[in-house]
């Protein structure tokens, strides 16, 4: 079927506008019939009946149209068949003849004309898109636009129609679309409206896709198995029917889910997430899987995207202690906010859900709560009155861990208090730097020995000697402070920096003789100063973009880091004075952009500073320097350096020889910028060379066959897609003199001419007529008599310019007989002239009466003698100037090539010259152009009838 596509017709209703009266027809049969089944009576009713009903069965019958419709594949490539018109409709001229024939008068209906059947569309602006119309055999294929259902249907979706002649149909509640076409059927004769529909069947050409890459799915870890949860966003495919979204599964179903797909009543499908095993967020919180789309085609089609499943925390998991009892003492004399204890419970829930409180239980005695203060937060104990003497020695803390929706865990802490009999050594400070709430706050930048704090140590009774030292870590110092006794400094012994350390916890110590210690918590605090610069990763940020970006493309996001904190570690980014104003760099994110489009032929590199900066004060920077190459992009053909070139080249020039060369260039870079040359025309007689561009000619050129070239070379590059350009070559032939003159009259040596005993002197007698195929002065030619036989042959004489031959002196009767002037027909060309000979044969008598004895003296050998006389012929100024003009290139090339060798031309000149006169002279004797006879009958006929010339 050549492609066709399931073609089938079906009628339809039409309205067909032709002449009514030419329908108006009367069946006699059936109007006999009527006439014997009825009597007379009713005869006139049937009448009435058929003057009524005629008009409108004239119309029924051939106000008729058909509707054809056609099936085909989506995505079909051009020419292929739809359908044919013709056959489907059974449309033939000489059908649709007949059927208008049964209409016309009887005086028509024998006549048979066959006019040629004209399809065409209703309105043609679309016709040429989608499919193309045979005007003549109403074939339908496709064309070169490629027919894509899911574009077309959406374009013409809900009926919409673009003109009277295409339209586009798709009904949302089934899968079908339509191309729709109203054909014209002419001429008018057999007019018919014939309405197409062309059905679009899907291909699976589309595979499905997900409209985000990343889902996210959120399920309780309470859900109980075969909880379904359905995963927004699914796959979307163009295609339908099978063609369409399928399946779904998993990669990975990590052994607790797996998936099911539900269909709509709209076909629509959508996938479920199913649990199939517990879950338990404080296992695992978080599942990750591809999800896979597959349609149902063949080969099916599949789609993916990263499905993320996460799991949200129920308060399923109450606060906890490791211990269930802590045991703590404490010295009678402790002070007031000695920390005591710290109790820490642990729940696995997050957020609110693991929130903890601290509580004292019912139980704790009111005297103990007072005594020792809980915090609520953090589960810290600390003394909050001082111990008296009449305080119970052991305190049972019973203490809640309470969560939301829990029961509180518990844990006691046993506390037992040693009464202290001899008072403990005392330690009194006196705080130099900024000290609140026992913390010692030092800026990092502080000098060495800078100091903290003074520290009185004292024994309350005054009868034991009391020691101290530094107990932990850190650039700390605590000695005895000269002159004074039981005085001591403690003060910094290096710097210290605060990105490196911003905390330091020492206590200072005493003792006594009788063994009792007293320790002096002190916490020291760093402030930090902005001490730090930013610092980029890179000092040298190299970057690389392709030419022709979009307008603010993305270059790179800078990053530096400041080890300060707070708002001295904020950093902010700025270009360099030297970046151009096309480059943007946000000074929050650091995301640098290119506001332009830029063009690696016009700059292929950029350099230029970025600087990050924070917000100290005084704020610190550092620069980097940012390195951007733009790289190549085929956006440039070769360019030739001329619009076009000519080369002069003299004829004969030898085959291969170096012409001329055509410079190109290409802007571009790499592959992009290698340049292939090739002659598009006249390739059989020239060749150019790739690489050096050098233009030759394969074989050996003659300007007498054709005395200019024009051709056209093509530039390709090597590019993806490849960029060309072309430009015209003219290659101008100079003559060279390699043709002698060719004599045209007479044709022969063997012609002769009549001259009449009567003729005056000075009439012109005959001429010779010779011609040169070269040009300028290799075509002027010269005609002189350079041998003479007869009678008296000086009577004759040639013209030099025009070649006329006239009588110089009147003719006696001695001088009748037949006379032989050897005409020398010579150019003036350079370097050496060339020339042809021809025998003018006169014959001086009154008449022919023995034409025999004529050719017999014709064919005897005459014996001439070679005159050497040159020819001499002025040259007319405008012959000059058109001379000079015409060898002006070779004079020029002459000169430059002898610019260094002036004495070797010279000597070449003379030695020219010597071969030139021996060679003449041979020429002279020996060298005889034999004129080839256009025929034999001009030849007879001018032997025959010899001119009769006189001045009678």
């Amino acid at each position: 079927m050549r492609g066709r596509g399931n073609a089938r017709s079906s009628p339809a209703l039409a309205v067909s506008w032709r002449p009514a009266i030419w329908h108006l027809r009367l069946d006699m049969g059936s109007l006999r019939r009527a006439r014997s089944s009825t009597s007379h009576k009713n005869l006139p009713h049937v009448l009435l009946f058929v003057l009524f009903v005629g008009p409108f069965h004239c119309l029924a019958s051939y106000s008729r149209a058909t509707e054809l419709l056609y099936s085909l594949n989506e995505g079909l490539p051009a020419g292929v068949l739809i359908g044919s018109l013709a056959e489907d409709l059974r449309l033939t001229p000489r059908t649709a003849g007949r059927q208008n024939q049964q209409a016309q008068s009887p005086e028509r209906a024998g006549a048979e004309w066959n006019p040629p059947l004209s399809f065409s569309l209703a309105s043609g602006r679309l016709s040429g898109q989608y499919v193309t119309l045979d005007n003549r055999s109403g074939e339908l294929h496709t064309s070169t636009r490629e027919i894509d259902r899911e574009a077309l249907c959406l374009e013409g979706g809900g009926g919409a129609a673009w003109s009277s002649s295409i339209s586009i149909s798709s009904s949302p509640s089934s899968d079908s679309c339509l191309l729709l076409l109203d054909v014209l059927v002419l001429p008018q004769e057999y007019f018919r409206f014939v309405k197409v529909k062309i059905a679009i069947r899907d291909i699976n050409d589309n595979a499905p896709q997900f409209p985000v890459s990343q889902i996210s799915v959120w399920v309780p870890e309470n859900a109980p198995v075969n909880t379904r949860m359905a995963i927004e966003h699914p796959a979307v495919d163009p295609d339908i029917g099978t063609n369409g979204v399928q399946t779904y599964r998993l990669l990975d179903y990590h052994g607790m889910f797996t998936l099911d797909v539900e269909e709509n009543e709209n076909g629509e499908r959508t996938p479920y997430l199913i649990v199939m095993g517990a879950l338990d967020r404080e296992t695992q919180d978080q599942y990750v899987s591809i999800i896979i789309a597959e349609d149902g085609g063949s080969p099916p089609l599949s789609g993916s995207a990263t499905l993320t499943i996460g799991i949200s925390d129920i308060n399923d998991n109450c606060p906890l202690f490791i211990d269930s009892q802590i045991n703590v003492t404490v010295y009678g004399n402790a002070t007031v906010g000695t920390p005591i204890a710290a109790v820490r419970a642990v729940d696995r829930d997050v957020g609110t859900n693991a929130l903890i409180t601290y509580t004292y239980s019912q139980k704790v005695p009111q005297a103990s709560k007072d005594l020792f203060h809980l915090d609520e937060t953090t589960g810290a104990i600390k003394l909050f009155n001082k111990i008296g003497g009449n305080v119970l020695q052991t305190h049972k803390l019973t203490i809640l861990a309470n969560g939301p929706g829990c029961i509180p865990a518990v844990i006691t802490a046993l506390v037992s208090i040693i009464k202290v009999i001899f008072r403990p050594p005392e330690i009194v400070p006196r705080y130099i730097a900024n000290e609140i709430d026992g913390v010692v706050y030092l800026k990092e930048l502080e000098p060495v020995n800078t100091p903290i704090a003074f520290f009185t140590i004292r024994d309350p009774e005054g009868k034991y000697k009391v020691n101290c030292y530094l107990d932990g870590e850190g650039p700390f110092r605590l000695s005895p402070y000269k002159p004074y006794n039981n005085e001591y400094l403690l003060e910094t012994t290096k710097p210290m920096d605060y990105e490196l350390q911003q905390f330091y916890e020492v206590a200072v110590v005493a003792w006594n003789s009788e063994g009792f210690h007293v320790k002096r918590i002190i916490k020291v605090q760093l402030l930090d100063d902005n001490d730090n610069a930013p610092v980029f990763l890179q000092p040298l940020i190299e970057l690389t973009i392709e030419e022709n970006n979009a307008p603010n493309a993305f270059l790179t996001k800078l990053y530096a880091t400041d080890a300060d904190s707070g708002e001295r570690g904020q950093v902010s980014y700025f270009l360099g004075p030297d970046a151009p104003s096309y480059f943007s760099l946000d000074s929050v994110t650091g995301i640098l952009t290119v506001s332009t489009q830029l063009d690696r032929e016009e700059k292929e590199k950029y350099r230029y500073t970025v600087k990050a900066v924070d917000c100290g004060k005084p704020p610190r920077e550092s620069v980097a320097t940012v390195a951007l190459t733009v790289l190549d992009k085929n956006d440039n053909s070769p360019r030739f350096i001329n619009k076009d070139f000519s080369f002069f080249v003299p004829e004969n020039f030898p085959g291969y020889g170096e012409i001329g060369v055509i410079s190109v260039t290409d802007a571009d870079a790499g592959q992009n910028g290698w340049v292939a040359l090739s002659v598009v025309n006249q390739s059989d007689i020239f060749v150019i060379d790739t690489g050096k561009g050098m233009l030759r000619a394969k074989v050996s050129l003659d300007r007498e066959q054709q005395s200019s070239y024009t051709l056209w070379v093509e530039a390709v590059d090597g590019g993806e897609p490849a960029l060309s350009s072309s430009t015209k070559i003219t290659i101008l032939l100079l003559d060279i003199n390699d043709n002698p003159p060719l004599v045209l009259f007479p044709q022969s040596n063997m012609s002769y001419l009549l001259v009449l005993p009567s003729t005056l002197p000075g009439s012109p007698v005959t001429e010779v007529y010779a011609v040169d195929k070269d040009t300028g002065m290799n075509a002027v030619i010269a005609y002189s008599i350079i041998g003479r036989r007869g009678p008296r042959p000086e009577s004759f004489r040639i013209d030099p310019k025009t070649g006329n031959i006239t009588l110089e002196e009147a003719l006696l009767q001695t001088d009748y007989g037949l006379h032989r002037l050897l005409v020398k027909v010579s150019d003036h060309g350079y370097p050496e002239p060339l020339h042809s000979t021809v025998m003018v044969n006169l014959f001086v008598n009154d008449t022919v009466s023995n034409e025999s004895y004529i050719e017999s003296l014709l064919k005897k050998e005459p014996e001439i003698n070679i005159e050497e006389k040159e020819p001499q012929i002025s040259i007319e100024p405008t012959h000059r100037k058109v001379e000079s003009v015409s060898c002006m290139p070779t004079l020029v090339v002459l000169s430059v090539i002898s610019l260094g060798s002036i004495t070797l031309v010279t000597g070449m000149g003379i030695y020219i010259c010597l071969r030139k006169g021996k060679k003449h002279h041979r020429e002279d004797e020996n060298l005889e152009v034999q004129i080839p006879l256009k025929g034999k009958i001009d030849l007879h006929i001018r032997e025959r009838k010899p001119m009769d010339i006189s001045n009678i």
